[in-house]
This record gives structure tokens, sequence and C-alpha cells, in this order.
């Protein structure tokens, strides 16, 4: 049985005399790191450089911090609500100071997208890696400690714990252990807002030594809120859901291409007149195939690396059921809003087994039951994110050309690599055709790029909001042509130009016509209709913001983009000084303090904010917000 801590610090001096001051320490990905326990090996390494500890994490969680001053009035508040109570991890704030101290080190293999850029020592100390080579890695370094955040039952007097959100590594190496493969101490931090899930990761008190377990260390969980779904999102989601097979595999990554994809794939199911509508306003020429655009009579199985709202939400709509073995979804982790956690808490036990968290080898790879998954993965489609895509079918997700690390590889190759050894199976990686850089547009198809994450060879599907680029098999030239129908057509004629220059494209080549027109101004008239018959609402499974929060949002995200033009503030300035504002703006003017401005900078931001929410207004209410507070 575990030895019982109600106090960090005393479990922290356990581990040091049971372990010794060489500390190897695996923290789980994402949501089931135990801060306590975390913070107190640290506090203790950072007071005695005899002792050496080394962190072996991914995903590292972080409250926003905001850069200016409308950032501080609108999330401080969102803060508090959703974060309030939530430990900061103490090695976290080292690395941003840059005062880790040199007994320390904090290895990564994944990063929070974009957190750690001009990091150096986190640059430096990232290793690359397929989520399902973590865990080898981890022993390689000489693992000793592992430290997980828990859900705990007792039945009959007996103490049980869930791995619950963090199966994914942590079975994997305790595998190892009960092979003899790996010697390391299992050490758990309760918290009871953890769901309690069942299946591998129910595990008795035995694969503990020690555990904390007191209300002194209970804390929130980590809940990032959801995030409105833009046109330029639900356009590339939508191009997804049409390629969805009834009857087939899904596998989706975070984010609000996801949650446009499932939201896509709700409507097709229950309203199939009105998506076959939206498709073709969206995309005229796309074909029509009753398997990937028709509703689910047999339903979709879900296997995933990551389970997220979305998967609940297909699950409630009749679309996940396919069962294999009486399971809809295989996960490997979880992390999303509170209610999302507050859903499966409150599941039945014949609804939760239908939801099983597995090891990562199990989601992300074919080995190990081969034959079984290669029966329950048919016609699988899997869905995840790139940066970037060459000409050649390249794709850039994780880094940039300088070496600087963006976020991680994760499970995306194991995914890709899937995708080419089943039967039927497709890699989706969906790209937003532009990004800003400033005040400057750029294409995020490239010509090529000195940095890719996903080789040529490996090409298969990308997708934009302009469409859909299917060219697994295909020559240079019709991946080349494929690609530029996908492109913003603001780029198309030099990116024609320096593949015609390469010799890759014929010199008497042209676009399509009906590809000439891939402009922001086209999905936006494409998908209008729909936003205003609250079928694309930009909060399809609720927001953890309030009413007017939700307002404030694209009045911000405007404002934002004015500042890198210095034509718009002007415009923005005078229209905020000049008008009055309603009722609904007073309200949101209000929540960021600048009802009653008190100085020149609270009166110029006053005004910009009241002409923001002005020319928003009408695109936001067009947008179909629907369910607000969750």
């Amino acid at each position: 049985m575990p030895k019982k801590f109600t106090d960090p610090e005393a479990i922290a001096e356990d581990i040091i005399r049971d372990v010794g001051t060489n500390l190897v320490v695996g923290l789980p990905l994402g949501l089931g790191k135990a801060n306590h326990i975390v913070n107190a090996l640290y506090a203790r390494a950072a007071a005695d450089r005899a002792i050496s500890l080394t962190l072996f994490s991914a995903l590292t969680l972080e409250k926003p911090k905001p850069s200016n001053l409308l950032e501080r009035r609108f999330i401080t508040p969102v803060i508090e609500r959703l974060f309030g109570g939530y430990p900061d991890l103490a090695y976290a704030d080292a690395l941003h100071a840059g005062a880790l101290p040199p007994n320390i080190q904090v290895i990564e293999f994944f990063f929070l997208a974009g957190r750690w850029l001009n990091v150096p020592f986190a640059q430096q100390h990232y290793i690359s890696a397929n989520y399902t080579h973590a865990s080898s890695y981890l022993l390689a370094r000489g693992l000793n400690v592992v430290t997980q955040l828990v859900a705990k039952r007792v039945v009959d007097g007996v103490a049980r714990y869930s791995l619950s959100c963090n199966t994914d590594t942590t079975l994997d190496i305790l595998r190892a252990r009960a092979q003899g493969a790996a010697s390391f101490k299992l050490v758990g931090q309760v918290n009871s807002e953890l769901p309690f899930m069942p299946g591998a990761g129910d595990l008795s008190a035995d694969e503990f030594s020690a555990v904390l377990d007191s209300p002194e260390t209970e804390f929130p969980l980590f809940a990032p809120p959801s995030e409105p779904i833009t046109d330029t999102k639900y356009a590339i989601g939508l191009h997804a859901a049409n390629l969805v097979r009834d009857g087939g595999t899904l596998q989706i990554g975070i984010g609000q291409v996801s949650d446009a994809l499932a939201q896509g794939l709700i409507v097709r199911h229950r309203d199939n007149a009105r998506f076959h509508e939206i498709m073709k306003r969206l995309a005229p020429d796309a074909p029509v195939a009753a398997e990937t655009t028709g509703s689910f009579e047999k339903g979709l199985y879900g296997v995933s690396e990551m389970l997220f709202e979305a998967f609940l939400a297909l699950i409630d709509a009749g679309i996940l059921k396919r069962e294999i073995d009486g399971v809809l979804l295989h996960g490997a982790f979880f992390l999303g809003p509170k209610s999302f956690y507050r859903a499966l808490r409150e599941m039945t036990p014949a609804q939760l087994a239908r939801i099983q968290m597995m090891p990562v080898s199990f989601t992300n790879e074919l080995y190990g039951d081969e034959d079984l998954k290669r029966r329950a993965r048919t016609d699988a489609r899997f869905v995840n994110n790139a940066m970037m895509a060459t000409l050649t079918g390249a794709a850039i997700s994780d880094g940039l050309e300088n070496g600087q690390v963006v976020s991680g590889v994760g499970g995306q190759y194991n995914f890709v690599a899937q995708a080419f050894a089943l039967r039927g199976a497709r890699s989706i990686l969906a790209v937003e055709a532009t990004r800003q850089a400033g005040a400057k547009t750029q294409s995020n198809i490239r010509w090529a790029y000195g940095h890719q994450t996903i080789p040529r060879h490996l090409r298969d599907i990308f997708v934009t909001e302009y469409g859909v680029a299917d060219v697994r098999g295909k020559s240079d030239a019709d991946v080349i042509a494929a690609m530029l129908g996908i492109t913003d057509s603001r780029f198309q004629a030099e990116l024609v130009r320096q593949a015609k220059d390469a010799g890759k494209l014929a010199r008497n080549y042209e676009i399509p016509a009906i590809h000439r027109d891939n402009a922001p101004e086209r999905i936006v008239r494409a998908l209008r209709p729909a936003r205003e018959a609250g079928l694309l609402p930009s909060f399809p499974f609720g927001s953890d913001f309030t009413d007017v929060e939700q307002r404030l949002i694209p009045a911000l995200q405007l404002l934002q983009e004015a500042t890198r033009s210095l034509q718009m503030l002007p415009g923005l300035l005078w229209q905020g000084l000049t008008h009055q504002p309603d009722a609904a703006d007073s309200a949101a003017l209000a929540r960021l303090g600048l009802d009653k401005p008190g100085d020149i900078s609270e009166r110029f931001y006053r005004a910009l904010v009241g002409a923001a929410l002005m020319r928003s207004r009408a695109k936001s209410s067009n947008a179909g917000v629907g369910t607000t507070e969750r």
C-alpha cells in the first residue's frame, strides 16, 4: 500500500529519501501534472544544490498573461473565474525569467504553441520526438519518479486510483516496469475534480509508492475556454467534414478547426439538405458522394490521442456510434473547459464505459494487437493542423526554419503513417491559407521552406478555407496545381512564377478560373446564410465567456488588426469620438472599465473600443453565437 501524505513538502522529502538526490522525474503531458508535488521537489532542489533534478515533460500549462491594458482588463476577470486557485508551476516561472538553478533541468518534447519561442533554455533542451517515442526516451534517461494527478474512488473500503486524463505515456512505462525493463516510483496527487475513468488506467493502490491526498492541495483543473470559430476555420472544418466516410474512423486534434469539423459533421447528419447547400456555396466543384456527404447511418468510431469536448458532442448527436468491443471512443489524454470535465464526471457507468483511456502506443500506432486495430480502424480520417505547407506537399507543423520550436511533432507523424498503412485511410492536414505578420499578409502555402514536419513523400490531403487538395500519389506538377487551387489568390501568381522558373510546372499552365477568386470575402459570403440561420455558431459547444465578453471578443480582434495598420486606426478613433455607444456597447465598455474614462489614455481606448464594437456588431450578430455561458 502507498504511504499517505497531506503535505507536499513531506512527500517531496520522502521521495528524496527513497530515491536519492539524483532525481529524474516524469511529468504527464498537459492536465495530469501533480503541481504541488512538482513545486515541492523544485523548491527542495532550488534550496539544495546537492540535489540534481531533471523534469521530463510536455505541454506545460500556464495561465494567460496579458500584454497590454485592454488585454489585462478583458482577461484578468476571466483568469480569476476560470483559473483562480490553479497553482502555477514554479519551474515555468523560472524558465521565463531565465532563473532556473544550475542543478535543475527541464526537458520537454511538446510546447504550448508559441509559448517558448525565444526562450533559450527551453529551446536548447527541447527533444524532438514522436509522441509514441517519448516514453522510451524517458526510460533511457534513467527515470526514477513519476508524479501524476489522479482521481480516487473507494469501493468496499479499498481505494483505487485512476490515471484519468493521462493514460498516454504512464501506462506504457508502467508496462515496462511490470516487464522488469524499468524501475521508478509512481507518486499520485488526488484531485476531486478529475473524472474517474474506467479501463486500463484504473489502478490498484499497490501501483503507487506514495499519494498526496488533502483538502489543502485540491485545486481547480486547468480549463482553457473555447475560442470563437472564425469563418476561415469553419470553411476548413466544413471541407474536412465533406471527406469523412460513414462507417469509418475519426481522429481529430484540438482547436477551432476541430470544433468546426465536429459542428460540420453534426449539420451534415441532422440537416443533410442544408449541409449540401452550405457546401454548394462554399465549394461548387466539390464531389458529392453519399458515403462522404450523407448522414451517418452506420456511424463513426473514434480513436484519438486527445479526447476533448467535440467528441462528446458527436456521441450526443448519434454520429460516434460504431462500437468496437462496446467502445465508441479510445483516447490517450484529455483537456478541455470546465463543462467537459463536469460532463465526464456526471456520466453513468454505462456511458463512461464506452469511452476508454488507453496508452498512446494504442491510439497512435498499429503495433500490438495489429489485426484488431486494422479491423477497427476502417476508412480512417486523421485530421490535424499544420502551420504551413509547400507547393510540393511538405507540411510545416511544429517549428520555424531558424530552428525555433513552436510546439512539437506530437502524434502528427504517427497518424500520417497510419493513414498510409491502413486500407481506405487518409491523412488530412488543415492549413489556413494566410497569416498576418505585422501589417503584412503572408501566404501559408510556400514554394519552399527550410523546415519540415511531414515530408512531401507522405503528402496526402491538404485543406484550406478555399478547398481540398488531394495529392496522394500525384506527380509534382499535379500536386503543385492542386495546391495552387487552395492558395489565396493574392499569392497565386508569384507561386506560379516560382514553380515555372524551377521547371516544375509547364510554361503554359494557368490556374482554372474557379480557383482565381480565393479571397476571404468569398468565404464570408458563402457562409453568411448558414451563420445567420444559426447552423454555424461561434461557440457550437457552449462558452465560458459571458454574453458581454462574447460581444467584446470580435471587437478586440478587429482592434488588434487595426493596430497593424496606421491607416485604419485614425478612422476608428474618429468614429469612436463622434458616435455614442448604445446600451449593449456601454455594458461592454463598462466590462473593460472604460465607461467612465479617467485620463487621456482611457478616453483614447474608449473611443477605439467603441468604434470596434460598432463595426463588429453586424458581423457578430450574423455569427449565431447560440449557447453563451456553460
